[in-house]
């Protein structure tokens, strides 16, 4: 058993360092299955929920931008449209469609015609359960090469209402102080761009049944 406690944290450690070897297509792109934090360049907030619901608009899990780098709330995971359209390891592609996972929650990024609770744009919830939502937790890669490359600054694209995931500087109070709104916007401006920063980048093994997962 100390042997196993002591063998996680290198797992661990060679996970994080994206020792998943195999073929790589499309070098420093993000990849589907990936595990990351999202960045808004404008305002240097990371993309973030957690268990605390609105308390007004949908009422569903509300969520945020925030400092800190190293917040475990913090984290998503890069889904496909719908199960099987995102091969696990495979680019993802300017102009495709995926889903937003929070990893501690497993709900969905998602938005909807109800508007913010601060800048009255529209809100942007976590919603569904174990991954599962609904068509409006789409969103579009937007991007200008061919793939999402790591170093880019993207926008996101909400299918179903055609706005872009934003942020515009909007604090709140009590209980989550000093986060930031997190809403859709209709233009795309300086407000909606996002880079991809802290994460486990997922790469095709070579050796079908090699796992990268601890």
């Amino acid at each position: 058993m100390r042997g196993g406690c002591r063998l996680f944290p290198l797992l661990l450690l060679a996970l994080l360092r994206g020792l998943c070897h195999g073929r790589e297509s499309a070098p420093g792109a993000v990849t589907c299955g990936s595990v990351l934090k999202l960045l808004n360049t404008r305002h240097s907030v990371r993309l973030h929920s957690h268990e605390v619901k609105y308390g007004s608009g949908s009422g569903q899990q509300s969520v945020t931008g925030v400092e800190a780098s190293d917040d475990a709330n913090s984290y998503w995971r890069i889904r496909g449209k719908s199960d099987g359209s995102c091969q696990r390891g495979t680019p993802v592609k300017c102009g495709q469609a995926i889903r937003l996972t929070h990893v501690n929650t497993g709900k969905n990024l998602h938005t909807h015609h109800f508007p913010s609770p601060l800048s009255n744009n529209q809100e942007v919830s976590a919603f569904g359960d174990d991954g599962e939502g609904d068509d409006l937790d789409i969103w579009i890669v937007q991007c200008s090469g061919t793939y999402w490359e790591r170093e880019d600054a993207v926008r996101f694209k909400h299918v179903g209402t055609e706005v872009f995931l934003s942020i515009t500087g909007e604090q709140y109070g009590h209980p989550i102080r000093g986060q930031r709104e997190v809403h859709g916007m209709p233009t795309a401006n300086h407000h909606n761009y996002w880079k991809a920063m802290e994460g486990v980048f997922i790469k095709p093994s070579m050796d079908p049944a090699k796992h990268d997962e601890l």
